[in-house]
């Protein structure tokens, strides 16, 4: 980076000049021109302001911080932000020596990098905000909040205090304020957590040590009142923040945050960070999200308080028009979404009904919607087709209340829903729609948008498709009306149906590109590229299998009418290996005849003259997927209560077994077969078969337990469905017999351990045994007993036979 402050005004500018200058012009222009000393205005844009803080302790020379920070002209703002100061040549070479070693983190123990990353702070004290703005030294900054203590980072949150409405608009040192903030978030739930704890643990503790803990707590602040403190800076800033380039991703940090809304999901990463986000990374750093980071956290009272007083003050600050324009900004817009989700999923907005109040709602529709012409149906027909706007009409029409959200759906969706549908940019609000109406509303969309789903088939629209058959198996509506509209649309011819949904339009390509000769074995063919469309039809393939009645039933009769060779090259493609896998998995809607028949017509076609397709799947890198999902579904039980519960296609899952021990010296030349090998335990299959079977069992058990809302308890009448075509049993009562699969360790072979384990058992619980005789004289006088007891009448007690030395008294 230059470290001289040159106003460099670009190549063409200077030969311009130069010409003047050679033809006298120079001047007659430079007596026009106004001095500086004469024009304050000028003085002011080009003055940079400097902080005389340690951090600023270098030279005013316009160097790394400026060029990377102030100099690009990020806004008008720019130059009125202060410059921190640059590092030194030797400060820059052992920060940059000491990110590469954090990033390699080879460190021989856990105490060596605390140690350095002591030192490293130690050399970093004074010059924070420097390493913060710096382009070459800020991510050693990232990768130290990373491995830091609590308290260092509460250091580093005191250090930042004072400039964090600077820091978070510099292209460089908000990402240091959003890691922060980020590894910061989970502290103040352990915090809360810790504190309630304490309290209840100290409840009998008396006021002299409750004053020694008070004095404790008070030299370091907690994380909840750092938070506050940084919130406090940005007071008054928050319209200006909305709409700036760095600064909007991480007020979405904070506020994130502040709701305590899980921090690893998918949909909140991509709120938080756009794609083309570096992200930095530590070798060996275990960056499994943990249990709080996955699920909703709990925060203090106060970051509620604080929601609610950044919506009013924001709200505050903007008028209808504003907030329009704001609504189709690229930067501001993502913000805007956030803010109004918070507002209108608040539960104390609920409770204390104002309407006086002005709120973001109220502000983007001010009036009565269901008037014609009003602002607030001009509003949302503005917005609907916008590629911006139209994100924030999904926010406003999933979150909405009840009342609202039917007043927009009958004014605005409910006569043009088919044309909202058909649209590229309003399918996706009209999606948003589908998920919040109720059965009859659905009912009467899915008969309007029905003529157009040929046209939707055309366009590739399938997520429409795919969330009206979710929604209608969610409300209990009929969907063969809708399955034979989509049915038609791709082809008549059942058979079809699937390659026409998945996009294969070349099948003899298709076989070409998947299949593996032994040549090449090492090197396996090169498949095409998947293109969205064909990755859009698979998951609209999976989602009907998953759906009970006529959605699975096209797919899985379409699946079953494909010739052996296309689905072992279904099975190898990318996109359409999923849709095998779905149709694998033991499920209410994959009945086991159909898992049988579609297994049958997979692996053990008729005629097959070369390599088995079990082996073409377990040396195929996407095949041997198919090969793990076959393991699931042959050896999964009917039933997930019953102990004793069948495992019908077992012998399906023992066949294969078979046959790829057969092959083994191939498997185990391929990386993929070795996969296989292990995932199958095969040499546990061919040493001890019966420890296999229960190993296999008790895996595939627990892999059902796993499956999300998954009841097999209706599959327990279909084994043998297929061969018993009228569905009675021997004694016609309607359903057909099971039959008797032991479970895991109880079969025949294992009966006579458990025997042996039984009596031994019984005879230590006996204790001493008695002797033949003992015994005998005892079956004696049972015997007697009995019979005595039987002699005697209804009203008198039994008569005692017994004589000798057995005989007892008889009571009065």
């Amino acid at each position: 980076m230059p470290k001289e402050n040159k106003y460099s005004r670009g190549r063409r500018d200077e030969k311009k000049l130069k010409r003047k200058r050679e033809r006298g012009e120079d001047d007659t222009q430079g007596q026009n021109k106004r001095q500086k000393s004469q024009d304050p205005a000028v003085e002011e844009d080009i003055d940079v302001q400097f902080i005389g803080t340690d951090n600023a302790a270098a030279a005013p020379s316009m160097g790394d911080g400026f060029a990377e920070g102030q100099g690009e002209g990020e806004g008008e703002g720019a130059t009125e932000r202060p410059f921190y100061g640059m590092l030194e040549d030797q400060e820059q070479e052992y920060f940059r020596r000491a990110d590469e070693l954090l990033e390699q983190n080879d460190f021989p123990s856990e105490e060596e990098r605390a140690l350095f990353l002591a030192n490293v702070y130690r050399e970093a004290e004074g010059k924070e905000l420097k390493i913060a703005c710096s382009q070459s030294c800020s991510r050693l900054m990232e990768r130290l909040i990373l491995l830091s203590t609590v308290e260092q980072k509460k250091k580093l949150f005191v250090t930042f205090a004072g400039n964090y409405p600077h820091l978070i608009q510099h292209r460089f040192a908000s990402h240091c304020c959003e890691t922060l903030f980020i590894q910061s978030a989970n502290l103040v739930t352990e915090e809360l957590i810790a504190d309630s704890k304490a309290k209840k643990k100290n409840a009998g503790v008396g006021e002299d040590e409750d004053a020694d803990v008070e004095m404790k707590e008070e030299e370091l602040l907690s994380m909840e009142d750092l938070f506050l403190q940084t919130l406090d800076e940005l007071e008054g800033q928050m319209t200006f923040l909305l709409t700036d380039r760095f600064a909007s991703h991480t007020l979405r940090v904070l506020l994130v945050i502040l709701s305590g809304r899980a921090l690893e999901k998918a949909s909140t990463r991509t709120l938080m960070q756009s794609k083309k986000k570096e992200k930095i990374s530590i070798t060996g750093l275990d960056t499994t999200p943990t249990e709080l980071s996955l699920n909703k956290r709990a925060v203090p009272s106060s970051f509620q308080f604080a929601i609610d007083k950044i919506i009013s003050d924001t709200i505050a600050t903007m008028d209808t028009t504003f907030i329009h324009i704001l609504a189709t900004h690229p930067t501001g817009n993502p913000t805007l979404q956030l803010l109004l989700e918070l507002e209108l999923t608040n539960p104390n907005s609920k409770k204390v009904v104002n309407a006086s109040k002005k709120t973001i709602i109220s502000a983007l529709l001010p009036d009565d919607i269901t008037a014609e012409k009003s602002e607030s149906q001009t509003f949302i027909n503005g917005i609907l087709y916008d590629a911006i706007g139209s994100r924030l009409l999904e926010t406003i029409v999933t979150f909405a209340p009840g009342k609202l959200f039917k007043q927009i759906y009958r004014t605005i969706f409910k006569d043009r829903i088919a044309a909202v549908a058909r649209n590229e940019i309003s399918s996706y609000v009209a999606i948003k729609v589908f998920n919040r109406l109720s059965k009859e509303d659905l009912e009467e969309a899915v008969e309007a948008i029905i003529p157009q789903i040929e046209g939707l088939v055309q366009r590739n629209r399938t997520v429409i498709l795919k969330t009206l058959l979710e929604r209608c198996h969610a409300r209990g509506a009929d969907t063969k009306g809708l399955v034979d509209a989509i049915a038609a649309s791709y082809d008549p011819k059942t058979s079809n149906v699937l390659l026409k949904m998945s996009c294969i339009d070349d099948i003899a390509n298709l076989i070409t590109s998947t299949q593996q000769t032994p040549e090449s074995e090492s090197a396996p063919a090169q498949q095409t590229k998947p293109s969205a469309s064909q990755l859009h039809g698979s998951l609209l393939a999976q989602s009907m299998l998953s759906i009970p009645g006529p959605p699975a039933q096209l797919i899985q009769d379409s699946l079953l009418s494909l010739p052996p060779q296309i689905l072992l090259a279904l099975s190898i493609y990318t996109t359409t290996s999923h849709i095998i896998q779905s149709a694998l998995l033991p499920t209410v809607s994959n009945t086991i005849p159909f898992r049988r028949k579609l297994i049958n017509a997979l692996l053990f076609p008729p005629s097959s003259d070369e390599s088995p397709p079990v082996l073409t799947l377990a040396l195929s890198p996407t095949g041997s997927h198919v090969l793990d999902a076959l393991l699931s579904s042959t050896a999964s039980p009917t039933s997930l209560t019953s102990n004793t519960a069948s495992v019908p296609l077992f012998s399906l899952t023992e066949r294969i077994a078979s046959i790829l021990l057969s092959h083994e010296s191939q498997l185990r030349d391929s990386w993929t077969g070795r996969i296989v090998l292990r995932n199958w335990s095969l040499d546990l299959f061919k040493r001890r078969r019966g420890d296999w079977v229960k190993k296999i069992k008790e895996a595939s058990l627990e892999k059902m337990r796993a499956l999300p809302s998954t009841t097999l308890t209706s599959t327990e009448f279909q084994i043998n469905g297929d061969e018993n075509e009228n569905g009675n049993d021997e004694d016609g009562n309607g359903e057909t017999k099971q039959p008797k699969v032991s479970a895991p360790g109880m079969g025949k072979k294992n009966r006579k351990d458990r025997k042996m384990a039984k009596n031994a058992a019984k005879a230590a619980a006996q204790g001493p045994q008695k002797s033949a005789i003992q015994l005998a004289r005892e079956k004696f006088a049972k015997g007697k007993l009995e019979k005595g007891g039987h002699g005697a009448g209804k009203g008198a007690p039994g008569k005692d036979y017994r004589t000798g030395a057995n005989a007892k008294p008889v009571s009065a």
